[in-house]
């Protein structure tokens, strides 16, 4: 009974907060914003389409806004939905972080992904794991004021950078994503996680017991070729210029035209200073800075973590495939690309607020 009245309770207070949003006058000349909702059904074992209902739906209509809910049939539908997705003002994210995973890639696959890269996105964790959800909202053991608080920080309007790695093979189209990159032994482990669902607690261990089982240790041989830190540079305001006079625009071309064509000066390539390694590792993982935002940084990298090869059976177990964003792809050579502050997320205010404080060394 008290954890109904205090579901109860949770809906009331967001249904007063959504409405401030919805009772906004919009003035006649002003279209009605366009939010387009990306809903995986199958996320959390085919209960999110329940949660997005119940939760986030009634929040997303009461808040004045044209809402388009599009929802998935099958793996790997979102990619091509996004392709064929007209203008829209808002990408509304609903399930875990294959989902995320999806949506990103199809939009940033598109032609046009220079423009459409710049409608910013909510994310409502409504998968198994959504791993986003702890760096752009608050923590909260209750799932339903967790998708609450989520939905309203996506009115409230207020968006964080985040970086993507983009990755490419020899000749699939490129993935992209906004956690990062896992190969080896504990991601192999991971997987399989769900199989021994029967022994509770203890089925995370069971995974790590029986890998173990296979050919030990379980050594992974790649080769790693890799680019420094990189200076940030700074931010240039975009400026739109209002469009000059006829007689200018004429008299422009005109000089152009009669102007002798000046000769270009070869200028000399600056060469990357890449650093080459041969690794043995149980796993290697390549991954954002996503996790632990930093709006104050002043260079752009990713973490590579490369985990020793002499792990013992005890400590595999106590502590294959890709994972990208917990995704499992089929393992092969791949050039893995930082796009830094490429996405625009929404977040919550007070999240917001300490990204902003400088980070204690």
């Amino acid at each position: 009974m008290a954890r109904v009245v205090e579901m109860f309770k949770t809906f009331k207070t967001h249904w007063k907060k959504t409405t401030v949003f919805g009772n906004q006058l919009i003035p006649s000349n002003m279209q009605v914003k366009k939010a387009t909702v990306f809903l995986n059904p199958a996320a959390c074992k085919g209960k999110a389409r329940n949660l997005f209902e119940k939760n986030a739906a009634p929040i997303l209509h009461l808040s004045g806004l044209d809402i388009t809910i599009v929802k998935t049939d099958y793996e790997g539908q979102a990619k091509k939905l996004l392709e064929l997705m007209e203008n829209t003002d808002l990408i509304i994210i609903a399930g875990g972080d294959g989902t995320v995973q999806e949506v990103i890639t199809g939009l940033l696959r598109r032609a046009d992904e220079a423009t459409f890269s710049k409608i910013p996105i909510g994310f409502i964790p409504l998968g198994k794991t959504s791993t986003l959800s702890q760096t752009l909202y608050p923590g909260s053991l209750n799932q339903v004021q967790h998708i609450a608080d989520a939905t309203l920080a996506i009115l409230k309007g207020e968006t964080v950078p985040l970086d993507v790695l983009q990755i490419k093979g020899e000749k699939e189209q490129p993935v992209f994503a906004v956690t990062g990159l896992r190969w080896g032994s504990y991601r192999d482990s991971g997987v399989k996680v769900s199989k021994y669902w029967y022994l509770g607690p203890l089925k995370t261990k069971a995974a790590h017991f029986f890998n173990t089982l296979k050919e030990w240790p379980q050594k992974h041989q790649a080769s790693l070729t890799y680019l420094g830190p990189t200076k940030r540079p700074p931010e240039e305001p975009e400026e739109k210029l209002s469009r000059p006079p006829l007689y200018v625009r004429i008299y422009r071309r005109l000089s152009l035209y009669w102007a002798s064509p000046q000769k270009e000066i070869p200028q000399e390539a600056t060469l990357e200073a890449w650093e080459e390694m041969q690794l043995s590792t149980i796993e290697i993982s390549i991954t954002t800075q996503n996790r632990q935002l930093d709006l104050t940084r002043t260079e752009d990298f990713m973490n590579i973590c490369i985990e020793p090869d002499t792990v013992g059976k005890g400590d595999f177990i106590n502590r294959g495939f890709f994972g990208i964003d917990n995704e499992e792809y089929e393992a092969m050579p791949v050039e893995v690309k930082l796009l830094p502050r490429k996405l625009q997320f929404f977040c919550d205010p007070k999240r917001r607020k300490q990204m902003l404080q400088p980070a204690v060394q």
